[in-house]
């Protein structure tokens, strides 16, 4: 992780779930007094949240209730001197208190990719036509622009929690810019003119609560979502996050309750992919969707020649030269290595050039000034190579491989021999259905569920903003994908619940393959792509969609491990369904399945899944793959997880060290799924890496996110720059996570936002 990310723990949302905003900002959490902070006390099941209130100001008499929270989340947001956030997790009735941190933001052509064009012609079961009428669909973002001619007439209402009014309008930045993101995400679910949404006449219902820069804090969120819940939303979307991973974080657990109270809560994994463990809470909810980002039907321009049309070359552009954009074909012929005297003889024509001999821009330019009109330049060694210039070059400019540079070159040679023009033609091949490299995949630590759940098209996404329109990228594009389609089920089948939307949705989809054509894992891609048309038409659900097994310590003995599903029949006849996996079994592995379910029609029935390990067998440490339900419409496949021994999952999520106060002193957070036995920060050289000494020291620290003060006194090396060596151990498990920090105490003014 790079230093920059570093900076700040609750701003690192890492890539980040809006790549359009590049502006910081203050969050609400940020501009009290720096000897402050805003925490979230959650309160035990069996105590009064009053009860647990009159206890917390008997014992911190200076503390502030900013909210209660008792739909989304069963507690309280305080604020209270910094050095007391530790304090409230001691005190009767409280299960436990966090710092809030910081969250961020995260169609034309996907909306009919995903099937949500093909049924408009279907009615619901008033005989409207399936396009989310009557569905009311809140969002948790940055504001939206109701002015929008798009959105006009679908924005029904909603709240500003950063300024704390009822007009969420899309704010501005510290530079006076707009936002945007809000009513990106809104277009993407129900825009309704010249671009349409995925649900075009659903109810619109903005919460903002993520202010300029696209910044929000936790106990915003959990406000919008309290808020959401009270104002029975069918849907709720967020593409937001943070980058904890892990199940029991406030935001996540705030949309379980969501979930529970009929909510279909829909959320973006994050932006931080393609390692294994960068999904972000509140991405990490069990019962809501979390949505991963795939590649909508694209159009990438390819290179043939006209006498071998079966010959497919990809290319790279080459930045500052100008966009390859032929629609005409080319007579391609020989540059040498792009000398002067190389390129006498190109005009009109696009010239290949092998790389080396003299600086690419040069090549470039030669060719410029002798007439050509494109230029190709091949590397000299295996594989391929990206390049730009610092001036721009008026000409168009690509790169590829050495191999396809040398099949081109025989190519001329062979024509040349028989006296003919070689002749090279753009081509445009569609590229879809694949993993967006920038989507994070689970599983969640501690509970080893699968995540995202489910994935929908994430990469250049057009839609609305305020004053036009604007193609992002980001799963903060995908979710709302998922939050349109969960409108036309709600629609459709007004008394579905929300796990049954979410089974439904994940049921129907498309598995997804790499270039490779293999099947990415289930921690990548959830049950896969979203095929509208068929959540519509679902008439078996089995639920949940994907199984996770968790982790097996191996014994001595044989251990067995089984998963609970449930099996609807929502077709008008009898149904016989039948289980079984998708491939070979695995040396040491057997499953038990259920003979048969026999379901009537509206019938639902439990079944059991049972998998069982051989230790003295088995030699890998993750097995997965899909258990097939088979006897309805078509095959249903449940992608499952199952760990064989612990994973190397990352011990240490994130780690910052900030001055604070007007004190001489430090305070520092690190975020550890599983705590610690034991915790220590090693500082060295930053240059010749000599061990300085230890910052600190603890034993058996908690899991979560933990947060310690250092006074100055108590820190045995100088001020400056150091390369920080942060360990964590568990057991045998260790992991060290190496950053640099700077000791250097600095008087720090109030923060104020900027104006």
């Amino acid at each position: 992780m790079g230093t920059e990310c570093q900076r700040n723990i609750y701003a690192m949302i890492c890539a980040i779930f809006i790549m359009f905003i590049g502006t910081s900002s203050v969050s609400h959490a940020e501009i009290k007094d720096d000897t402050t902070a805003t925490a979230i006390v959650a309160v035990k099941d069996d105590e009064t949240i009053h009860n647990v209130r009159r206890r917390l100001k008997e014992t911190i008499p200076t503390i502030s209730f900013l909210d209660t929270y008792e739909k989304a989340f069963r507690g309280l947001a305080v604020e209270v001197k910094k050095t007391e956030v530790e304090q409230l997790s001691t005190i009767k009735g409280v299960q436990r208190a966090d710092q809030s941190v910081s969250y961020k933001a995260e169609i034309n052509d996907s909306v009919p990719f995903i099937g949500a064009e093909s049924i408009r012609g279907n009615l619901d079961q008033r005989g409207f036509r399936l396009s989310g009428k009557g569905v009311k669909v809140g969002i948790i973002d940055t504001g939206i622009d109701y002015h929008h001619p798009d959105l006009a007439r679908n924005f029904k209402g909603g709240y500003d929690f950063v300024d704390r009014d009822d007009d969420p309008l899309e704010g501005k930045d510290n530079r006076g810019t707009e936002t945007m993101h809000g009513t990106h995400v809104a277009g993407i679910i129900a825009a309704n003119g010249s671009v349409r949404g995925v649900a075009p006449e659903a109810e619109l219902y903005m919460y903002r609560a993520l202010g300029p820069g696209g910044q929000g804090s936790t106990e915003q969120i959990l406000a919008a979502v309290e808020k959401a819940i009270n104002d029975d939303m069918d849907v709720l979307n967020l593409s937001l996050g943070s980058p904890i991973n892990g199940p029991d974080w406030p935001t996540s657990e705030a949309l379980d309750k969501a979930a529970e109270a009929g909510v279909v809560a829909v959320t973006s994994s994050g932006n931080s992919g393609p390692s294994m463990w960068s999904v972000g809470s509140p991405g990490t909810s069990d019962k809501a969707i979390s949505v991963g980002a795939s590649i909508p039907p694209l159009h990438m321009p390819k290179l043939t020649l006209f006498h071998t049309p079966e010959l497919s070359i990809d290319l790279q552009p080459i930045q500052g030269t100008s966009p390859w954009e032929f629609k005409r074909d080319l007579q391609l012929v020989d540059g040498g290595l792009g000398l002067e005297k190389d390129v006498e003889s190109v005009r009109g024509k696009a010239v290949l050039i092998e790389r080396g001999g003299i600086p690419l821009v040069r090549k470039i330019v030669n060719a410029r000034k002798a007439g050509a009109d494109a230029v190709i330049i091949y590397n000299n060694v295996a594989g391929s190579f990206s390049a730009k210039t610092n001036d721009v070059q008026p000409l168009p400019a690509i790169t590829i491989s050495r191999d396809h540079g040398e099949q081109l070159r025989q190519a001329l040679e062979e024509q040349q021999e028989k006296e003919k023009p070689t002749v090279l033609r753009t081509i445009l091949q569609e590229e879809t259905d694949h993993m967006a490299f920038f989507s994070s995949r689970g599983p969640v630590t501690r509970s080893w569920k699968i995540k995202p759940d489910i994935v929908a098209p994430g990469v250049d996404i057009d839609s609305t903003v305020p004053k036009g329109y604007m193609a992002l990228n980001g799963t903060s594009m995908a979710a709302p994908h998922i939050a349109g389609a969960a409108a036309l089920v709600k629609q459709a089948h007004p008394n579905w619940k929300p796990d049954q939307i979410k089974a439904a949705l994940m049921n129907t989809a498309v598995s997804l393959t790499d270039e490779t054509g293999s099947e990415y894992p289930p921690f990548a891609q959830g049950a896969g792509r979203v095929d509208v048309k068929k959540a519509l038409t679902a008439e078996t659900i089995v639920q949940p969609g994907t199984l996770s097994f968790g982790v097996w310590p191996l014994g001595e003995k044989e251990t067995v491990h089984k998963q609970t599903v449930m099996v609807e029949n929502h077709s008008d006849r009898k149904r016989f369904y039948s289980f079984q996996t998708d491939m070979e079994p695995f040396l040491g592995v057997r499953w038990h399945m259920p003979k048969s379910v026999t379901l009537k029609p509206g019938e639902k029935k439990k079944t059991t899944i049972q998998v069982q390990v051989d230790p003295s067998v088995v030699d890998y440490n993750r097995l997965h793959g899909n258990v097939i339900v088979k006897g309805g419409k078509e095959d249903i496949n449940i992608p499952y997880l199952l760990f064989i021994n612990e994973p190397e999952y990352p011990r240490i999520g994130a780690f910052d060290l900030q001055p604070y106060g007007r004190e001489s002193g430090f305070r520092y957070e690190v975020y550890m799924p599983g705590g610690a036995e034991e915790f220590e920060i090693a500082l060295y050289d930053p240059d010749t890496f000599a061990f300085l000494g230890v910052l600190d020291h603890h034993e058996n620290v908690k899991s979560g996110l933990f947060e310690h003060y250092l006074k100055q006194e108590d820190i045995s090396v100088p001020e400056g720059l150091y390369r920080a060596v942060v360990y964590a151990k568990t057991g045998d498990k260790e992991e060290t996570f190496e950053t640099f920090i700077t000791l250097q105490s600095k008087q720090m003014n109030n923060p104020h936002p900027a104006r």
